[in-house]
């Protein structure tokens, strides 16, 4: 990079845009009044799976992500996480945020680590960017209804079906985009076509149930019922995701759609036969309606 642009960096992994994630990005965008540039500096792949060799569960796909970052008004910018692994935390500080970034204001939360093996926290930017003449803004806990807001707390209540607590932390819908597959037109043949897709990969997966629901293709959004799980009453194997769309009927296989959970209607079970699962469906389409309706997100 190395040009004359003065910048704002927002450090971080942000793995999901939480609210905390949104404190520290507001601190960095709050420079553009000063002249700075908003960044984000990402790593090209996630730390832990290069050093671990597993990587958490995703709360958003790296494109839909930077999409937001852009959208908001960041410059972002990829790292190769190979490149500064073994970088002291000084070396981090002055050669890449100072010299290749032109950073003079980084913001970061209060758990904040960097440099080889993590052993650069909060304390350590603060005396290295008072070295470098860098302004310094830490921000503090974030807390919802008691509990401090994390990407694990994001994804115990994702795995625990609690998705209305997950969206509250990540204020806004936890949402996944898939290609539709070609199904076994069993729900068409219920009188509930549904949308088939597999759950992206390396996403989160919810705990299995029913789910209030929005899906969203062509410029629509539509309220929905979604099912994610193996369907017992079938027999199937393998955890995929059905949704059936409200008031709307046509082919959508190949295209894709994005799915916005709402809140969790109940789990999966297997029923004794067509008749009791279609009576179950209507209810759950019912309840999907209301939850939807009475929500923030539609």
């Amino acid at each position: 990079m190395c040009d004359n642009i003065k910048r704002a960096a927002a450090l971080g992994y942000f793995d999901g845009l939480h609210l905390a994630h949104i404190k520290v990005l507001e601190a960095a965008l709050s420079q553009k009044e000063n002249g700075l540039t908003p960044l984000v500096p990402l790593f090209d792949e996630a730390p832990s799976k290069v050093i671990a060799g597993v990587e958490a569960p995703r709360l958003m796909s790296a494109a839909d992500r930077d999409r937001v970052l852009e959208k908001m008004g960041f410059e972002v910018v990829k790292l190769h996480f190979c490149d500064i692994r073994d970088m002291e935390p000084e070396q981090f500080v002055s050669e890449v945020l100072k010299e290749k970034l032109n950073v003079s204001f980084v913001s970061c939360g209060y758990n904040y680590s960097f440099g080889k093996n993590g052993t650069g926290n909060t304390r350590t930017l603060r005396k290295l960017c008072e070295k470098y003449e860098i302004n310094l803004h830490v921000c503090r806990q974030v807390r919802l209804n008691g509990e401090t807001v994390s990407s694990t707390a994001v994804r115990n209540a994702v795995k625990s079906g609690d998705i209305e607590k997950a969206n509250g932390m990540l204020g806004r819908p936890l949402s996944f985009v898939s290609t539709v597959l070609p199904g076994e037109k069993r729900g068409r043949l219920l009188g509930f076509p549904t949308v088939n897709q597999l759950l992206p990969e390396g996403f989160i997966v919810p705990k299995c149930g029913v789910y209030a629901s929005i899906a969203e293709f062509c410029g629509q959004r539509l309220p929905a019922v979604t099912d994610i799980g193996s369907r017992p009453t079938f027999n199937a194997s393998g955890v995929r995701s059905e949704t059936h769309i409200m008031d709307f009927s046509g082919d959508l296989y190949g295209k894709e759609v994005r799915i916005s959970l709402i809140g969790y209607i109940r789990e999966e079970k297997k029923f004794p036969s067509a008749e009791s699962l279609i009576e179950q469906i209507r209810a759950d389409a019912s309840k999907a309606a209301y939850m939807v309706s009475a929500s923030n997100y539609f």
